[in-house]
């Protein structure tokens, strides 16, 4: 203890005049002259409410893309990626240790791995986080290193390798997320109140926009069974006593880990560049130990957090090639024949319907989130409540339908607004084996199990379904390890829960499984200020689907691609009035734009 106390001290002597430099430059704010601070200027509590949303987005994308220094507050000599104290005080993460492309931090900007086919969205294969390994202070693998997650030994005194320290997982992107975060509000919402309408000695089943999510039991003396409850990530399940089990959806971080774009925010800065905001560890704190207090006010928070919500949502890219044209049309249909639609699935937001702010319509999003976490990991997060920065904050709302928000937009119908993210929200085992042991679509730990528990030790094979929109051209790199090149390899690695759709492709013919894979690559983040939903190789808007405005005539229905679906296969006649091909003959103002 001594030893490490008298090296403790020698670093602090050596930090001294870092830190006196640092403070230097954040008790001198008027002075700009030789400062080289990527964000002069923060935004301070209570001026989000005063500032136009759109300037407020701006600001957000400017926080996104910010390449932080060390006078901004970056790096945390400190604290771990968790937040957590270092194991070792007397080995500071300075230079040369201030960087580590495994254990972080590793990034300028959120914008460095959150960048292909732009900001915003996902990444390259070189751009893969290596989760969990934040948990240590410096990841070396250096055996003469017995200190517990300092840089070699795991929480339960083993020394780890490169393939069971972390679980690597691919950047995807944040488009459209506003969209999904409402979702899942209220798709909790309608479990939670499934839940609460379930008297003592009796089960319920919950299900929410079709989505079966198992059957959850109150037992006679009050406590919960939430053992055949499906789909939902293992904090969503807990229960002590008589309190319920929360039963959120939480549809950031591809295991279901992260509640809200705020909390998964909260953490990412944290995690990858060493700014800690004042919400999560403090006002006027420095628990990183940089001489910076206040990296990130609550404000701040905000507006990035609504930059990322009202993100241009993904659409499709459709080349002005009849053969194209032809195989997408085919191909959308047979993603829905063969069953992927079940999992991959369009979900309806509804008006009316807004947890936290009653009567208000879906997709008007607000921060911040209702069910943010107050306590546990990764917490606090700001609540919605009265002024009191920074623990909570009235609600500031934006209509993520809003035509002066970047374009493409989705739009409202009679009431609904249609979310073609192409997901259930729901946890989903796809693996051969179920065995996180040897098999490499499972990972080594379990991010929604305690750090350190048998449960973290024993691994995950169950993941978020993919969120297909977007997904095609943002970095190549496909499932959620970033490992496949090809959309074709992801479809192949489907088993398990999946296993019945993967065969029912393998069975199609080669033509028919082009035809699939074409409509995959068609789903892309599309270039920025797009003004439809559908668009060509050029970026122009592109009618889809093709429409005659009236009734299918017998030259259409002699077509080659309704006679070889009405005919090949088992294809039943109903594709022909609710699929993809029936569209052909809807009204020109119903199509997709």
């Amino acid at each position: 203890m001594s030893k490490i106390f008298r090296q403790t001290r020698r670093w602090l002597v050596f930090l001294t005049p870092f830190l006196v430099a640092v403070v230097a430059w954040a008790q001198n704010p008027n002075s700009q002259i030789g400062r080289e601070l990527a964000i002069p200027a923060h935004l301070q509590d209570g001026e989000e409410f005063n500032t136009p949303v759109t300037q407020l987005i701006r600001y957000g994308a400017e926080l996104f893309n910010a390449k932080f220094t060390i006078q901004d507050g970056a790096g945390r000599p400190l604290s771990k990626g968790t937040g957590a104290p270092i194991s070792d005080p007397s080995s500071p993460l300075v230079f040369p240790r201030n960087f580590d492309r495994l254990s972080s931090p590793e990034a300028n900007a959120c914008s460095g791995c959150h960048n292909a086919p732009v900001s915003g969205a996902g990444g390259d294969r070189v751009t893969e986080v290596f989760v969990l390994a934040q948990r240590f202070d410096h990841l070396t693998f250096d055996h003469s290193d017995g200190i517990t997650t300092h840089g070699a030994t795991d929480e339960s005194g083993k020394f780890v390798t490169m393939d069971n320290a972390t679980n690597d997982r691919k950047t995807i992107g944040m488009n459209g997320s506003g969209f999904v975060e409402m979702l899942a509000r209220q798709m909790t919402a309608d479990l939670q109140a499934a839940r609460d309408a379930t008297p003592p000695g009796n089960s319920t089943q919950l299900l929410s926009k079709g989505v079966f999510f198992g059957t959850l039991t109150h037992n006679g003396d009050g406590t919960w069974n939430a053992s055949q409850v499906q789909g939902l990530a293992a904090p969503s399940l807990s229960s002590k006593g008589t309190t319920p089990p929360s039963l959120f959806i939480r549809p950031l971080h591809q295991v279901g880990n992260v509640i809200s774009i705020r909390q998964f925010s909260t953490n990412a800065f944290n995690h990858h560049h060493g700014m800690q905001a004042e919400e999560r560890f403090g006002l006027n704190a420095d628990p990183d130990g940089d001489g910076v207090t206040n990296e990130l006010t609550t404000a701040d928070l905000t507006a990035v957090s609504l930059f990322q919500a009202t993100l241009p949502v993904p659409g499709r890219v459709i080349p002005n090639d009849p053969a194209v044209e032809q195989a997408n049309l085919r191909g959308e249909a047979l993603f829905d024949k063969i069953g992927c639609a079940t999992c991959h699935a369009t979900l309806p937001l509804t008006s009316g319907n807004n947890p936290g702010l009653p009567g208000k319509s879906g997709w008007i999003y607000f921060e911040p989130n209702p069910y943010n976490p107050a306590t546990g990991p990764n917490a606090p997060n700001l609540q919605l409540g009265p002024t009191n920065y920074p623990v909570t904050a009235p609600a500031l709302t934006v209509d993520l339908t809003s035509d002066t928000l970047p374009l493409p937009r989705l739009r409202s119908h009679h009431g609904v607004v249609m979310v073609e993210a192409y997901t259930d929200l729901k946890l989903h085992d796809i693996s051969a084996t179920s065995d996180p042991k040897t098999d490499p679509e499972c990972e080594p730990l379990d991010q929604n199990q305690p750090a350190g528990s048998p449960g973290f030790f024993a691994g995950n094979c169950k993941f978020i379904t993919r969120k297909l929109w977007g997904f095609y051209n943002q970095g190549g790199a496909f499932m959620h390890h970033g490992k496949f090149t090809t959309a074709r390899e992801a479809v192949e690695a489907h088993h398990g829960e999946a296993e019945g759709s993967r065969r029912k492709f393998e069975q199609l013919s080669p033509e028919k499984q082009g035809d699939v894979i074409e409509f995959l690559k068609s789903l892309q983040v599309l270039p920025p200020g797009s003004k439809s939903l559908v668009v060509d190789e050029h970026g122009n808007p592109k009618e889809w689907p093709p429409s005659t405005g009236q009734a299918a005539s017998p030259e259409q229905l002699a077509r080659p691609e309704f006679q070889d679906y009405m005919s090949n296969d088992d294809f039943s006649r109903s594709h022909l009035s609710s699929g993809p091909l029936a569209r052909l003959a809807a009204p020109s103002g119903s199509s997709r734009k």
